[in-house]
């Protein structure tokens, strides 16, 4: 195992992570609201512990990385980004308690959006930006932006974006790694821009219009308000962040083929999106009729129920309405985009389309397989023949998934505070990356009401989700830490 390559990657990361503390620092000296001192340290300690891991190790630059070295990076790197950025929270006295900056931390960088406070409005400006800036960076994935700022960092970078990207599987956009991963950021940073603008062309302030486009962007849901963009009462604000939610879940590569030349049939060719569209639709104006008795008007359930989906099935969650007060089946709908999320390649979580599609076919190949037990059927997607070790992957996964949240749940249930529907929801809302739950986890609650240990089972949950499961496994494993 190449340690100090390893070593060397996470100072990398760290580094990156300071300078994009500064935008909240400088926010923080223009509105003089006295955390100015707490993201300044952050960020310099943060530097000073990066500068060390990178440049300490003695290692040729184009080393190349293996895949269980690059699983390895993902899941400790991210464990400590997660570390450094608690430091504001904790230093500005907001979120003194250790478990709660980590949780914090955490819930930003995995784009979840849970949170142990809504006394958000209390918040220094300069906090709250930062903890925007937390789901703009870990939304398309702190290794690629390190890969577009530094590509040659090592030789196989691609093993770094396979262990980090969401999905089941790595589709380069060009032939290199670094060039793939500017290209995708480029995309980011334009969808977030336009949202910016947009929003601000519905009568936000600058500085709400970016908190929101950079928790809209990373699919997080953190917003500066307690009653997050129901704060705003506005039907204009409410369908851009809805199609903006939407736009953000789907598979970037998408987009990238729509500008060199494919234009729209980029989408409708790929099955995945379609997919998704079709999910999204039909939940969507399925949900509205579920609840015209609470909203008595179609197109006020339509504004509400659509908005709440498509923060659910983008794994976002910001909220509008509190649906815990939806009738049950509105809330099972809810509960089913949790679990499927959106596609793969996009910032958001969940066990994304493409799997649940794959899974599909491979139930009903399955079901026919005993009327025909000859006949040999191959599963496709996009008219493209799946290698079956890649079904039999994203199987293994979706067990792990579920065996996953079913454990989270028993783990977050030993505290012995609330029902089972808390704590279910709760497991499942953190492993999806979602933010808010059930009961009372649910929209209009949070997470303060669990203790230390909840708080750190919950965290990890996180982290576990947003990591696709296998690099946090692989780091609990012994092999991992062995030399080759």
């Amino acid at each position: 195992m190449n340690r100090k390559l390893i070593i060397r990657v996470l100072g990398a990361l760290l580094s990156i992570e300071a300078v994009a503390m500064i935008p909240a620092f400088l926010i923080s000296l223009f509105h003089q609201d006295g955390d100015s001192l707490a993201l300044i340290i952050g960020a310099v300690f943060t530097v000073i512990v990066g500068t060390c891991l990178y440049y300490i190790p003695k290692t040729e630059r184009n080393s190349y990385l293996r895949l269980k070295e690059g699983f390895i990076i993902v899941a400790v790197g991210w464990i400590l980004l997660s570390l450094c950025g608690a430091i504001p929270y904790m230093l500005s006295g907001f979120l003194p308690r250790f478990e709660d900056a980590f949780f914090e931390s955490v819930s930003g960088f995995t784009t979840t959006g849970a949170s142990v406070t809504t006394n958000f409005e209390n918040f220094p400006h300069g906090i709250m930006f930062w903890r925007a800036t937390t789901h703009w960076i870990g939304g398309m994935g702190v290794l690629v932006l390190t890969l577009a700022l530094l590509p040659k960092l090592t030789g196989r970078s691609s093993h770094l974006v396979r262990a980090e990207s969401p999905g089941p599987s790595l589709s380069k956009l060009v032939p290199k790694t670094g060039q793939t991963a500017k290209i995708l950021y480029r995309i980011y940073i334009g969808l977030t821009a336009l949202e910016f603008i947009s929003l601000l062309l519905c009568g936000l302030s600058p500085y709400d219009a970016a908190v929101h486009a950079f928790a809209t962007a990373g699919t997080g849901g953190f917003s500066c308000y307690g009653a997050s963009i129901a704060a705003f009462n506005s039907v204009s604000v409410d369908i851009v962040i809805t199609v903006f939610m939407f736009m953000f879940g789907i598979n970037f590569a998408l987009y990238y083929k729509f500008l060199v030349g494919e234009h729209f049939k980029a989408f409708w060719k790929d099955e995945e999106f379609r997919c998704f569209f079709l999910i999204a639709v039909s939940f969507s104006l399925l949900i509205s009729l579920l609840n015209l008795p609470y909203y008595h008007d179609f197109w006020t359930s339509l504004r509400y129920s659509s908005f709440q989906l498509s923060s659910v099935i983008s794994t976002t969650g910001f909220v509008t309405a509190d649906f815990s007060l939806w009738p049950a089946a509105s809330q099972m709908l809810l509960i089913l985009a949790m679990f499927v999320g959106s596609c793969a390649g996009s910032t958001a979580g969940g066990i994304k389309v493409v799997r649940i599609a794959m899974l599909y076919k491979l139930s009903k190949r399955n079901i026919l397989a005993t009327g025909r037990p000859k006949k040999v059927d191959v599963i496709r997607i996009d008219h493209k023949a799946v290698d079956e070790n890649i079904v039999s992957q994203v199987a293994q996964f979706a067990v792990m998934y579920v065996s996953l949240v079913l454990i989270g749940a028993f783990l977050l249930s030993l505290e012995g505070k609330y029902d089972v529907i808390t704590h279910l929801t709760a497991s499942l809302t953190c492993v999806s990356n979602v933010g808010p739950g059930l009961g009372a986890v649910g929209p209009v609650n949070n997470f303060a009401g669990y203790g230390v240990f909840s708080k750190m089972v919950a965290s990890f949950l996180m982290l576990f989700g947003r990591l696709e499961l296998l690099p946090m496994f692989i780091l609990f494993t012994r092999s991992a830490w062995r030399k080759y």
